[in-house]
């Protein structure tokens, strides 16, 4: 299965993106399998993090088709075959850059960069992204995410990224959401496993309610 189509069966299923910004190669895949255990099977390590090409590199092996594992805050076309090379399928980015976005699809992996505005949704669908992320959220709302979603492509899903909280997820997806972006509201440098466990099923029921 490609990617792409890993991607939109994982968004049909259970779209939580778990944002793992600083974590450390040696506790990706005990937070990654408490994750998995919770529902959540699509995970970021950003490249700002510790060691991340290893992180993922753990992680990408661990999951193997159990999980779509990809990079975060990529902010060169250059770490795109990098990040294909150990096993990643999703490149994520906080802005709009046509060439990220070429060269993910190059590679043959999922494109998500970051939006703010309709300009910059229509450029980076224009360039070929897969999806958006809107962020950060906390700058926008629902109504800015409904407003959007009545002049983009109807099949370009919008993941929502900044302050999301199980209580908030009802009114994004009323507004259009496809899917989350979760950050420190589900994980954190030094967490243990079974609190992030308990944080993510509370992540999944709040999107399994509807």
């Amino acid at each position: 299965m490609s990617s792409l189509s890993r991607f939109r069966a994982e968004t049909v299923r259970c779209p939580i993106m778990a944002i793992l910004r600083g974590i450390t190669a040696q506790d990706a895949v005990s937070i990654g399998e408490a994750l998995f255990d919770a529902g959540i099977s699509i995970m970021e390590v950003p490249l700002n993090s510790p060691e991340p090409l290893e992180s993922i590199k753990r992680l990408a092996h661990a999951f193997a088709n159990r999980a779509l594992i990809g990079a975060g805050t990529v902010l060169e076309a250059k770490h795109v075959p990098l990040i294909a090379n150990i096993g990643g399928a999703l490149i994520v980015s906080p802005h709009v850059d046509a060439d990220i976005i070429s060269a993910t699809a190059a590679a043959g992996l999922v494109s998500l960069p970051g939006y703010f505005t309709p300009t910059d949704a229509f450029q980076a669908a224009q360039a070929g992204a897969h999806g958006l992320k809107l962020f950060p959220a906390e700058g926008a709302g629902a109504a800015v995410l409904k407003a959007h979603k009545a002049v983009l492509p109807p099949d370009l899903p919008i993941f929502v990224v900044g302050g999301i909280t199980p209580d908030t997820i009802a009114p994004w997806r009323a507004a259009g959401a496809a899917g989350f972006g979760i950050g420190a509201q589900l994980y954190r440098p030094g967490d243990q496993a079974q609190n992030v466990y308990e944080r993510a099923r509370q992540f999944v029921e709040a999107w399994q309610r509807g």
